[in-house]
């Protein structure tokens, strides 16, 4: 049966030397905005209603895809509908033409589990078996220390007991690393504060460059005018905040483009300044960077 008048779906995409990244959405998440400190709920509701964003509580979460020198990688998992969040991944791998099986290198930005809940399946399983799991040195230590552990509020505790599981599956495909060239091509960027070891992963070339930066931000419109504003999930919120102001700078300075796993549904963006003040501005979907799955 043809499909020639069925609409055919449109993914970001950016195109980075050898490299093509698509933004895969795995839906969303609420979270009150009373886990932000540093400015008051009322505060924070205004910038997302004049922002247009109806439900200021919801976090969009992203994951990337990328493919090139004949590999398929993807930098995190998403939330794999763990409490209820997200869990549309596999279904818009397959809109990009990819199915689990075809990933063969996962890279981690870190461990809280709406990065993580989708490496396993409903029933506990690997959901990407044939893929190599990358992750920091720092942040497999920091999950599998009962010390940390043992300090942990019950929520955080949950957070430790899942990321146990899941590295456990993957054990016998765990790589961690401790440089910064992980993959040729892409090089880690230890981005602190968040967790541990929370880094982003950056593509460069001679015609562009691109930083997926993990959560450097939870709610772009208010961390990114407001780079002092923390969450309750940072790990270290004064240095998260101070990571976020000066990355904020390098990529302003540098028209850096950006990605991260809480930005928008368009899901790459560059951050603009006028006087001390920054503001985000999303790459366009537009012929060629789009990624057309039909």
């Amino acid at each position: 049966m043809s499909n020639a008048n069925i609409p055919c779906p449109r993914l970001p995409s950016q195109h980075v030397g050898e490299f093509s990244i698509t933004a895969i959405s795995d839906g969303y998440l609420d979270a009150s905005l009373d886990f932000l400190a540093n400015i008051t709920p009322p505060e924070a509701a205004h910038i997302q209603s004049a922002a247009g964003i109806s439900n200021p509580a919801s976090i969009h979460i992203n994951c990337y895809l990328i493919r090139g020198r004949g590999r398929t990688i993807l930098i995190d998992a998403g939330a794999g509908g763990l409490n209820q969040w997200g869990g549309e991944l596999e279904a818009n791998l397959a809109l990009a033409g990819v199915q689990p099986a075809d990933i063969d290198t996962i890279l981690l930005t870190h461990a809280h589990p709406d990065h993580i809940g989708g490496l396993l399946t409903a029933s506990g399983e690997m959901a990407f078996a044939n893929a190599e799991l990358v992750v920091h040195q720092r942040e497999l230590a920091f999950w599998k220390d009962d010390g940390h552990l043992g300090q942990a509020s019950e929520r955080a505790r949950g957070n430790f007991l899942f990321a146990r599981r899941m590295f456990e599956r993957y054990r016998n495909n765990l790589r961690p690393f401790t440089s910064n060239d992980v993959l040729p091509g892409i090089s880690a960027m230890p981005l602190p504060g968040h967790t541990v070891g929370h880094c982003g992963y950056r593509l460069d070339s001679v015609a562009g460059n691109l930083l997926i930066w993990g959560d450097i931000v939870h709610f772009p419109q208010i961390q990114i005018a407001r780079p002092d504003v923390t969450i309750a999930f940072d790990h270290d919120p004064m240095l998260s905040a101070a990571t976020r102001t000066k990355l904020l700078d390098v990529a302003c300075s540098d028209n850096l483009m950006v990605a991260g796993m809480h930005l928008g549904a368009l899901g790459f963006a560059r951050i603009k300044r006028v006087g001390n003040d920054y503001s985000i501005a999303y790459e366009p979907l537009a012929a060629g960077k789009q990624e057309l799955s039909c």
